[in-house]
């Protein structure tokens, strides 16, 4: 019989918290702040104009080529390698994987990728694609977990690159996907939510004490 102390507790985890600031995380699990863009300064408006200009540019190569997926959520990954070429090729800026707090580079995770702009500042990017008609539904499409190798290192700008992606015919038994507008977004004005979750790993979920019969 578990105390009614404990199940208190466990009865507030239920409870998810909402409309918790990403700045408000980042600084809380890093230590490091997450800058707002200030359409009033010399540089950000500078910074917003080149990450248009490197959106067009990826959705006219995609729209050439097409990305060939199983599955739609599995686009967004195969953009990030347009966005960090596309960048790359902005003179003085450069773009790769965020290197971690290990000091290795780590693509699992967020943000997707780092980029030092023109005045030598990092930014953080987060590639996202969406479909339009579920735009303004409820659906899950951002996460952010707690890790102790963060790939957050630093005071920065956290922009978002998502794409409206459609279904343009299909490659044998394979989706061809191309996109048909974009959104830059400022991170730094998002709401988390956040639900707590009870998980096992396969050594407990398979201990010999819980197994009644197997073949």
């Amino acid at each position: 019989m578990i105390s009614d102390e404990l199940q208190g507790i466990i009865s507030q985890m239920l409870k998810p918290l909402r409309d918790i600031p990403l700045n408000v995380v980042v600084e809380g699990l890093t230590g490091h702040k997450v800058i707002p863009f200030n359409k009033r300064s010399k540089k950000d408006p500078k910074v917003l104009e080149v990450l248009k200009r490197v959106a067009d540019e990826v959705m006219q190569e995609v729209n050439r080529k097409g990305i060939i997926k199983s599955r739609p959520n599995e686009v967004g990954n195969a953009i990030e390698p347009f966005v960090v070429a596309h960048l790359n090729a902005v003179e003085n800026y450069e773009a790769h994987t965020p290197v971690a707090v290990s000091g290795r580079k780590k693509a699992t995770g967020y943000p997707d990728i780092a980029f030092t702009d023109e005045f030598g500042r990092l930014n953080y990017l987060e590639c996202k694609t969406f479909n339009i008609k579920n735009i303004d539904t409820a659906q899950r499409s951002f996460y952010l977990s707690p890790s102790k190798d963060f790939k957050i290192t630093a005071d920065a700008h956290h922009f978002g690159m998502s794409f409206e992606i459609y279904h343009d015919g299909n490659a044998g038994d394979e989706h061809i996907y191309k996109i048909r507008s974009w959104k830059i977004l400022d991170l730094s004005k998002l709401k988390l939510s956040i639900k707590y979750e009870f998980n096992a790993d396969n050594k407990k979920l398979y201990d010999k004490k819980l197994i009644l019969a197997e073949k």
